[in-house]
């Protein structure tokens, strides 16, 4: 159960930490991260904002899962599901788009590190 809880905070700390870097600043995020000189269109700039805030929730939800022994497996669960689906995206990406910015490849790897740890999780305590 602790192990559940501090991946959970860990989780909050690390996507709120990537929202913002995201959020607040697209075009210094563009510039610092992304290997490319263009600046973010007003399109782009409103994704990434509504991705950070998407982002801050589903972190306030793990907060609270951390700290809930009701909804700990639950805050798991979704955990596993959020990082799945990201890589599976991003693995699709590489497939179809090339290889992105270092910063995305090492999210891949960030997110599918993540799964099978969260599936450890649930099984040990069954």
């Amino acid at each position: 159960m602790q192990l559940k809880k501090v991946l959970l905070v860990f989780s909050f700390v690390t996507i709120c930490v990537i929202a913002l870097l995201y959020g607040i600043s697209p075009q210094w995020f563009f510039d610092t991260f992304l290997v490319t000189s263009q600046e973010p269109s007003i399109d782009q700039s409103h994704i990434l904002r509504a991705v950070m805030m998407l982002y801050i929730a589903l972190g306030l939800f793990w907060l609270y899962c951390a700290f809930s022994d009701r909804y700990r497996d639950a805050g798991i669960i979704v955990l596993a599901v959020f990082c799945g689906g990201l890589v599976a995206g991003r693995v699709l990406s590489v497939n179809f788009d090339g290889i992105p910015s270092p910063i995305l490849i090492l999210y891949i790897f960030m997110e599918l590190s993540l799964v099978p740890l969260c599936i450890w999780l649930m099984r040990r305590d069954n």
